[in-house]
């Protein structure tokens, strides 16, 4: 089916700065016809739609009647268009989750951001434009992927990113299982602190940086050995000391919380994402209603843990960890979902292969949430989420041209935007 005009790659996009997406470096000016629009921002979907963009921006959504003349136009007329998707939790640098606890010592920066290249074209050609990226085990090589896609170097997503773990030695977000005389490299430890100022100090270091965001390992991880996921790690000061901080550089906190009292501790401090929430309870839960916070909980990831790492033989301490908290983690999510908390879309990608993100849309689905909820959470939610409002996550005037379309109706079948047949970022199409 000859529908799409594949164009030749045109990445627009220069260096971003700590709260805007890159400006367009050239000036993307089209049109999308769009056969069935979904407006994620009021829940309906209109037909046979012209979508116009100048400078990589959209400038207009309007019912079709002639091709327009001021540029080329991209004729999805028998697809279904959506806005560009976002991922609000991957890991696009460094080697995927293997076996060895150990793993990240394998490998150098450089081979860390060429991997990231990898995941993050394979991220941007599954439907996915924009990205939080929420940790990495040697500093500032998120940043360095974030500024060379920004450049024009490589293709990828939109990203905001973390810069390091900020977590407490030996805990969710160190290298742990290591002999005792082998010594981690200092870059590896960028984010490791002690105290409240340490906090403060760290997180200034990461934010004058290049770090979009702050990132703490609040609990203990399922996947760290050596640490429990209901395990308070951070103290609720030293969360409070990462959100001051983040707010002098008018950002915002993403806390790793597993364990119920872990998560209260976050929301209570003012931290604007909880990662996971695996174990919240009914507490969590009313708490989370009533405070400017989202829910960002990977249920798709147990199951694809549990079959591989069974497989490939992971250490039986995560996959007793895994299974202690999937169901209650998808328990919790219907619980959230049922009573109108705010919850956004986030895969931990790089557990699981790159580019297969949307694979958990079919879990929100069968958790709690309509297709059009579990759309939403992907999108316009998850800008809000991630202070993006306005730029990202929409089909609108002033929103970047980021678009993906698929045969069908998601609406019917979730399952269709795991088969993504274009992606347009800043109004060009990805190759």
């Amino acid at each position: 089916m000859a529908l799409i005009d594949r164009r030749t790659w045109l990445l627009s996009a220069l260096g971003a700065g700590l709260a805007t997406p890159a400006l367009a470096r050239q000036s993307a000016t089209g049109s999308v016809r769009a056969g069935r629009l979904v407006d994620v921002q009021q829940g309906r979907v209109l037909t046979d739609q012209l979508v116009r963009f100048a400078g990589g921006r959209v400038v207009s959504v309007e019912p079709f009647s002639t091709a327009p003349s001021d540029g080329p136009m991209t004729d999805w007329s028998r697809m279904t268009v959506l806005p560009g998707l976002i991922d609000l939790h991957t890991h696009l640098v460094g080697a995927d989750q293997s076996n060895n606890p150990a793993e990240p010592l394998l490998h150098s920066a450089a081979d860390d951001v060429l991997n990231g290249v990898k995941n993050a074209r394979n991220t941007l050609r599954a439907g996915f434009t924009t990205v939080r990226d929420v940790g990495v085990w040697r500093a500032l090589t998120d940043v360095a992927l974030k500024n060379a896609i920004n450049a024009g170097q490589v293709p990828g997503p939109r990203m905001k990113c973390a810069g390091a773990y900020i977590t407490i030695p030996g805990g969710g977000g160190e290298v742990t299982s290591l002999a005792p005389d082998v010594v981690i490299p200092e870059e590896m430890r960028a984010g490791v602190v002690r105290n409240e100022e340490e906090v403060r100090l760290k997180g200034r270091w990461l934010l004058q940086r290049g770090a979009d965001f702050l990132k703490l390992i609040a609990t203990g991880a399922v996947l760290t050995v050596g640490t429990e996921p209901g395990q308070i790690e951070l103290s609720e000061g030293q969360i409070r000391a990462a959100v001051e901080t983040a707010a002098e550089f008018k950002t915002f906190v993403a806390a790793h919380a597993h364990g119920a009292e872990g998560i209260k501790s976050a929301i209570r401090a003012g931290v604007r994402t909880v990662e996971h929430a695996s174990l919240i309870d009914d507490e969590g839960i009313k708490m989370a209603k009533g405070k400017p916070v989202w829910l960002v909980m990977d249920i798709y990831n147990g199951d694809f843990i549990d079959e591989v790492g069974k497989r490939d033989g992971w250490p039986a301490e995560t996959l007793r960890k895994n299974f202690e908290t999937t169901e209650a983690q998808r328990v919790g999510f219907r619980k959230a979902v049922a009573a109108g908390v705010k919850v956004a879309f986030g895969t931990d990608a790089g557990v699981y292969p790159h580019g297969t993100n949307a694979r958990q849309f079919a879990y929100m689905v069968r958790w709690g949430m309509t297709p059009m909820q579990a759309i939403q959470a992907a999108t316009n939610v998850a800008a809000e989420a991630m202070m993006w409002p306005g730029e990202v996550g929409a089909i609108a005037p002033g929103h970047w041209a980021d678009m993906v379309a698929v045969e069908g109706d998601p609406l019917a079948d979730i399952r269709l935007l795991e088969r993504v047949l274009a992606v347009m970022k800043g109004g060009e199409l990805v190759a």
